[in-house]
C-alpha cells in the first residue's frame, strides 16, 4: 500500500514542500530511503523502526520503500523521522489516513517515540499557510514557534502516540492559538543604561546618531577608556522591533537551531560579538550546506567586533559585501543560497599596538613604522564602509570620581531616535525596503542631501584634506541627513555637514 505525507525542507530561509513517499511491497523486510538523503535522514530507518515498535505499534515485516520527493533536493537533519513514521504507519493501515493531505507534519523521534525539536520550524510554517495547507504538526517544544504564524491550525505533541489519537480522533484535541503580540512586548532582557557612561558627550553623540540613521560606527582609544562600555549600550536607544522585523530575526534563529529550547518570538533587537578569532564563514555564514553566520543573526540588530585590529584582515574583507547590500549570498557546488543581514556595525579598537597613541595619561611607545603597520590591517574599502569613526579619550582623575558627570538616560535618547527614525520612514514612504537613511543610495542623496554653495564647498575641502573616495563623501552626506532629522530640520546646513565630518577621525590617521 502507498501512503503520501507532507513535509518541508529549507534552502536558506525559503522552505520547499516535500513529498515523504512511503510503499509497503512483498519481499524481504527492510527499509530503503531515496531521493538525496544526507546521513541524518539514512539514519532514520533505524529511529523511525525502535520508535514505531516502542510506541505500541506493529513496525509491518515487509519492504518499505520511501521516497523524498523532489529527487533533486538534498534533505538534510532529523526532521524528516515523523513524516516518515506516520507514512509508514498509514501504509499500513495502523492509523486514519484522511486528514494526511490537510497538514505538514515535522519533527525528529526518539527511540522511545517521544519527539524531540527540530531547526528551521517557523519558516517552514510560513511556507505552509502560504501554500494552503490547513495545519502543522510538530513535536511540543516547537508548539510556540509555529503558532507565530496566524491563520493556521498547529499542533504539537511529545509523543508518537498522541499524533496517531490526533489523526483518529482529531476533534478532541484544540490547536495551539500564538499570542505575538504579547510576545512582542515583553522584553527577555535588561539592556544595560547609557546613563551609566561619564562624560564621553561625542562618543554618545555619535552613538545617537548611529541609532538615528542605522549607521556603522569604530570607537577608537586607549585601554580603559569606555569603548565597549559604549558599544554594549547601543541596543538600549535603538528603536524596538516591528512583528515583521521580529518575525524575520526568528527566522534567522529558527535555522540556526537557536530556537529549539526556547521556541519563542525574538523580541529584542540582537547583539552579536564574535571573538577575534573568528573565521570568515563563522563571520558571514558557509559550511557544505550553509548556515548563516555572525552577521545574519544580528540581523536588525548590531554587530559588535571588540579589538576590530585582532581580526584577520582576510575575515574583515568578508564584511564588505553585506555592509553594502544588507545580504549574503553563499555560492556552493550543490546550491546557492541567501541569508538577510541587515546590521548595525560598532567596532572597538586601540589606536595603536601599545594602546596609548594620543593619550593624555601614558605616553605611546610605539614608532611610526609599527602604528603603520597596525593601521594596515583595516583596508580602505572596508573603511569606507563606516560611516562614524570616533576617538575615545580616557577620563581624567576627577572625572571619574565627580557624580555629576552622568548623562542622560538611555529611555530620553531613545525618545530622540525614534523621533529622527519616523522623519526618515515618512520620507521613505514610497519607496519600499528603504527603512533608515545608512540604506539611501546615490539617486536618494540627490533628491534629500541638496547643498548650498557654501556647504558644496566645505564638503570639497574635506575631500580633498582627507583624501575620501566617493562612497566616503556619500557617508558624510548620510550622516549629515541623520544629524539634520535629530534637528528637525528638513534641509542640509553647514553645520549639520561640518559635524558629519569631523566624525572621520580614522581618515586622518591612516
Amino acid at each position: 500500500m502507498l501512503a503520501k505525507i507532507w513535509s518541508a525542507a529549507l534552502v536558506g530561509l525559503e522552505a520547499v514542500k516535500v513529498t515523504v513517499e512511503v510503499d509497503l511491497a512483498g519481499g524481504l523486510p527492510g527499509i530503503t530511503v531515496v531521493g538525496l538523503p544526507d546521513t541524518a535522514v539514512q539514519e532514520s530507518k533505524e529511529r523511525v523502526k525502535a520508535a514505531i515498535k516502542n510506541a505500541g505499534f506493529a513496525f509491518p515485516m515487509r519492504r518499505v520503500v520511501i521516497n523524498l520527493a523532489p529527487a533533486d533536493l538534498r534533505k538534510e537533519g532529523p526532521s524528516f523521522d515523523l513524516p516518515i513514521a506516520i507514512g509508514i504507519l498509514a501504509a499500513a493501515d495502523q492509523i486514519e489516513s484522511s486528514l494526511l493531505k490537510e497538514f505538514l507534519f515535522l519533527g525528529e523521534v526518539s527511540l522511545d517515540g517521544s519527539l524531540r525539536p527540530v531547526a528551521g520550524v517557523l519558516p517552514i510554517a510560513v511556507k505552509a499557510k502560504s501554500l494552503g495547507f490547513r495545519g502543522i504538526v510538530v513535536p511540543q517544544a516547537n508548539g510556540a514557534e509555529a503558532a507565530l504564524v496566524n491563520d493556521l491550525e498547529v499542533y504539537s505533541f511529545e509523543q508518537l502516540t498522541e499524533v496517531g489519537r490526533f489523526l483518529e480522533h482529531p476533534d478532541r484535541f484544540k490547536p495551539l492559538i500564538g499570542q505575538p503580540a504579547k510576545l512582542l512586548e515583553q522584553s527577555t532582557s535588561l539592556l544595560p543604561d547609557l546613563q551609566d557612561v561619564k562624560g564621553q558627550a561625542h562618543a554618545r553623540r555619535a552613538l545617537e546618531i548611529a541609532a538615528a540613521g542605522g549607521h556603522n560606527l569604530v570607537l577608537s582609544g586607549p585601554p580603559g577608556s569606555g569603548k565597549t562600555m559604549l558599544a554594549k549600550r547601543l541596543p538600549s536607544i535603538l528603536p524596538a522591533l516591528s512583528f515583521d522585523e521580529a518575525l524575520e530575526v526568528t527566522q534567522v534563529h529558527s535555522v540556526s537551531g537557536l530556537l529549539k529550547e526556547r521556541g519563542s518570538l525574538v523580541s529584542d533587537r540582537p547583539f552579536r560579538s564574535p571573538h577575534h578569532s573568528a573565521s570568515g564563514p563563522s563571520l558571514v555564514g558557509g559550511g557544505s550546506y550553509p548556515r548563516p553566520g555572525e552577521v545574519s543573526l544580528a540581523h536588525r540588530g548590531v554587530l559588535f567586533l571588540d579589538e576590530l585590529t585582532e581580526f584577520k584582515r582576510n575575515v574583515l574583507e568578508f564584511l564588505r559585501q553585506p555592509l553594502e547590500d544588507g545580504a549574503v549570498t553563499i555560492s556552493r557546488t550543490r546550491q546557492s543560497v541567501s541569508y538577510p543581514a541587515q546590521f548595525t556595525l560598532i567596532a572597538s579598537t586601540n589606536p595603536c599596538p601599545c594602546g596609548y597613541y594620543g593619550d593624555r595619561v601614558q605616553a605611546c611607545s610605539c614608532t611610526p613604522r609599527q602604528r603603520d603597520l597596525y593601521w594596515a590591517k583595516l583596508s580602505g574599502p572596508l573603511m569606507d564602509r563606516i560611516d562614524l569613526q570616533v576617538a575615545v579619550n580616557r577620563l581624567q582623575p576627577q572625572e571619574m570620581t565627580e557624580q555629576k558627570l552622568m548623562g542622560e538616560s538611555s529611555a530620553l535618547v531613545k525618545d530622540r531616535v525614534e523621533a529622527a527614525r519616523q522623519i526618515a520612514q515618512q520620507r521613505f514612504a514610497e519607496i519600499p525596503g528603504l527603512a533608515c537613511n545608512a540604506q539611501m543610495q546615490p539617486d536618494h542623496l540627490r533628491r534629500w542631501c541638496q547643498l548650498t554653495d557654501s556647504t558644496r564647498q566645505l564638503l570639497e575641502g574635506a575631500i580633498r584634506k582627507l583624501g575620501l573616495s566617493a562612497r566616503g563623501t556619500d557617508r558624510i552626506l548620510k550622516v549629515a541627513r541623520t544629524i539634520a532629522d535629530l534637528a528637525n530640520d528638513d534641509a542640509l546646513t553647514t553645520a549639520h555637514v561640518a559635524e558629519a565630518i569631523q566624525y572621520r577621525t580614522l581618515d586622518r590617521q591612516m
